[in-house]
């Protein structure tokens, strides 16, 4: 099974999500920021490091708010959510082609990729991330 990460990223009630870049593996479909644990990294330190890689930034990762189970044609992933917030630098993408704050309410209207779906459906629920 492979463990992969996702940033959870709320600021005036919207939540960051990201756009694969055409050519990748899921092209054109959204995520949240993050990407697969390394040998030897925690789950906090993996999304450290993707979001330092993809987006450029600095962030404080706080605790995990959902986990889902998928499989693909590979194998099973399992995506673990984690709150997170940007400390530093500016957002710039390079893994992905466009990023999006949307509310949790537009989640649903999006293109997620299938390991994020359950997590959107989570978020939309959760009274308690809006006014974040």
């Amino acid at each position: 099974m492979r463990l992969v990460t996702a940033a959870i990223i709320i600021s005036k009630g919207k939540v960051l999500i990201a756009r694969r870049r055409p050519g990748d593996t899921g092209e054109g479909l959204w995520e949240f920021p993050g990407g697969v644990v390394e040998p030897g990294e925690t789950l906090q330190q993996c999304l450290e490091r993707e979001l330092r890689e993809e987006l450029g930034v600095t962030a404080e990762i706080g605790q995990t708010i959902a986990e889902s189970v998928t499989q693909d044609s590979r194998s099973y992933l399992k995506l673990v959510a984690l709150e997170a917030r940007i400390t530093g630098g500016e957002i710039t993408p390079t893994a992905h082609d466009l990023v999006e704050w949307v509310s949790l309410e537009e989640l649903a209207s999006y293109n997620l990729s299938a390991p994020d779906v359950p997590i959107a459906k989570l978020l939309a629920k959760r009274n308690d991330l809006q006014g974040k």
